[in-house]
């Protein structure tokens, strides 16, 4: 509805502006009008939209929660539909000040315009000629930030990682009233940080955390304060308290009344009441365990069949008929046809609202069960985040098994990548947030999300490119869950794409977070040089990518293993972070690899000061712990399933069947 726009700006005199600003006059930030629907003074939809305006300014002034939306008219395309949203902590007075001075100031700012937003800094204000109700909008952005730079980089942007997420998971999960969280963490005992992440109430709690970590991603690096700003959330931080706390503070439950005799008896009174209820309670606590215990089965049933239930009514909410499915691909037509591997073919289709979708029809010769593969729907269900590919459903008839996934229009990572000519249109900027996305999404995956992931096949064919390029890791096919305090598992299953895998996972099926890691450092260079890990160079003696770059890094020339396609658009100093980040993932320890939090940090951050990499691992030692030989390679897309043979040099490739 809205095109993308983001707009930056440095003025520290607007986070100086009473401290706690609850009580101040509405102070405006930025407004944007689409420019591309207009409507005449007199037109129907005019007269609409000031009935809109003037139902909202009046909500305000009696809104519990600061959010309201509603609708003027009955006929599109005249109908108008607006909503407002004020911060959190403020009362109904002073947020209907900022949406009656919203109001005013929106139709001069936007003149004849049917969709607009417009900023303050204690409300939004937006409208348009199409439904926004509970419709997650994450563009137009507009980000703010306090000129300060801070003094200490990494200690920084390290309490600012976890504050955010703590928020964010609070703020999302906040239910109906308000989603809103706010918290003050300490930088060191002469520093505190303040943050606040705040959606409107009528997203899903999957919506508000999609779009909280997206404005999140936005916040400028060094700065001691900044704001993100979109059409459904915001999130903003200070070096100084800008929310009133108490306003957000959830209320402690009232102190039992005391109950007191008549005077001059509260002593005996006091006695005979502390007789009779201590052996009350003594033995009503005693028959509450005794119950548990006799019980205890019993209560694990109930449990069990109520998570059964609930999940059976997320089952039902994500399955559609085939004959749906048929109709949205033309009956699987090979015009509809995006692309094919080992677990089956990928369709294009478009259902009866216009949503378009892409529907992974697994193999029927595929080994994973019914249940197996409705497991899998319900794992990647539950994963909501901006750089993940979204699970929108499943089918499960006959002999069919399909995933129904949102629609990715350009393609995959590799589709431009290792194309000679497509290539010149991934200049470095891109790559970088291409980069940057795939390291927030796999922190999702391992840190911050219901269920600790290892997707276990990272690589250029797995990540998809929306309409803005941004990356989406798809193909959960072969993810482990791990428990919350898990650390590694192993398995005499291989799964995977070799080149990518780790050696402890190849060789011995150790798997970990690390072992994503790996693959991550892998894909890493694979982008920066624009060729597969596969590609043996025949320059210095010959070597897979992977130690050609390790070669190149440690004579001094790590910028000879530049993509061609990048020379004229690269950042020296991004490049060399991003070759250095590459190489420690690659390391033979996984102890010593890094995690996903601390690469998304050394990413975020100019002043980190990483450890030097040591020589990686790009070969399989044999047992005997002689000779090192290259790790066997594959197509980069081809994965691979086998189990571990007795001797490591038996090995037996099989077809790929998602688990």
């Amino acid at each position: 509805m809205m095109s993308s726009f983001t707009f930056s700006i440095s003025l520290s005199f607007f986070f100086i502006i009473r401290i706690f600003s609850t009580e101040a006059a509405p102070t405006y930030f930025y407004h944007y009008c689409q420019n591309t629907t207009l409507f005449t003074p007199n037109s129907t939809y005019r007269s609409n939209l000031n009935t809109l305006l003037s139902s909202l300014s009046s909500a305000s002034t009696n809104s519990t929660n600061g959010f309201a939306n509603d609708t003027a008219g009955q006929n599109p395309p005249d109908q108008a539909y607006g909503l407002f949203l004020c911060r959190g902590d403020l009362n109904a007075t002073t947020c209907s000040d900022c949406v009656t001075t919203g109001k005013q100031e929106i139709l001069q700012r936007c003149p004849n315009q049917r969709v607009s937003v417009i900023w303050h800094d204690l409300c939004m204000l937006r409208y348009s000629n199409q439904s926004i109700s509970s419709a997650m909008e994450r563009s137009p952005n507009l980000t703010w930030y306090n000129i300060g730079d801070v003094t200490n980089t990494t200690q920084f942007m390290d309490v600012l990682l976890k504050t955010m997420r703590d928020i964010t998971a609070r703020a999302s999960a906040g239910g109906s009233g308000k989603k809103v969280a706010v918290a003050e963490a300490n930088i060191t005992s002469f520093q505190k940080l303040y943050a606040l992440s705040q959606c409107t109430p009528d997203l899903t709690e999957w919506d508000c955390n999609a779009c909280l970590q997206f404005a999140s991603g936005y916040f400028v690096q060094k700065k001691q304060g900044g704001r993100v700003l979109t059409p459904s959330c915001n999130v903003r931080f200070e070096s100084y308290p800008f929310y009133n706390a108490s306003a957000l503070l959830v209320p402690a439950p009232p102190p039992l009344p005391l109950v007191t005799g008549p005077k001059g008896k509260s002593n005996k009174s006091t006695v005979i009441a502390i007789a009779i209820t201590v052996p009350v309670g003594v033995v009503m606590v005693l028959l509450f365990l005794t119950c548990c215990l006799l019980g205890g089965k019993k209560m694990d049933e109930v449990v069990e069949r109520n998570n059964g239930a609930n999940e059976l009514t997320t089952m039902e909410s994500l399955q559609f008929d085939l004959a749906t499915i048929q109709a949205a691909t033309n009956d699987f037509s090979p015009e509809n046809k995006l692309g094919e591997g080992g677990f089956g073919e990928v369709f294009q289709g478009r259902l009866l609202d216009g949503q378009q979708i892409a529907v992974k029809r697994l193999s029927r010769s595929s080994r994973q069960g019914d249940e197996e593969f409705k497991n899998e729907v319900l794992l990647v269900a539950k994963l909501q985040h901006r750089n993940l590919v979204r699970l929108l459903g499943f089918c499960l008839e006959g002999d069919e098994k399909l995933l129904i996934y949102e629609f990715v229009p350009n393609k995959s990572l590799d589709y431009f990548l290792f194309d000679p000519q497509k290539s010149n249109q991934l200049n470095w900027s891109l790559r970088y947030k291409i980069v940057s996305g795939i390291a927030r999404g796999m922190l999702y995956l391992h840190e911050d999300s219901r269920l600790r992931i290892i997707h276990r096949d990272l690589k250029c064919s797995n990540i998809l490119l929306d309409s803005e390029m941004n990356s989406k890791i798809s193909d959960f096919g072969m993810a482990r869950i791990f428990g919350v305090n898990q650390t590694q598992a192993s398995t005499n299953k291989i799964v995977g794409t070799f080149g990518y895998m780790s050696p402890e996972y190849a060789m011995h099926g150790e798997f970990s977070v690390k072992s994503d890691v790996y693959s991550f450092g892998i894909l890493l260079i694979e982008i920066i040089c624009g060729k597969k890990n596969n590609f043996y160079h025949q320059l210095d003696g010959g070597g897979y990518l992977a130690s050609y770059v390790w070669n190149k890094w440690r004579d001094g020339t790590p910028l000879k293993v530049l993509d061609p396609a990048i020379v004229d658009s690269y950042s020296r100093d991004e490049v060399l972070r991003c070759l250095h980040i590459g190489l420690l993932c690659i390391q033979e320890d996984p102890a010593i690899r890094p995690t996903m939090t601390t690469v998304v940090l050394m990413l975020s951050s100019n002043y980190f000061n990483p450890p030097s990499p040591q020589h990686p691992a790009f070969f399989i030692r044999s047992r005997s712990g002689g000779l090192s030989i290259p790790m066997k390679e594959l197509g980069s897309n081809q994965s691979t399933s086998r189990t571990l043979p007795s001797s490591t040099n038996d090995m037996s490739i099989t077809e790929l069947y998602p688990r």
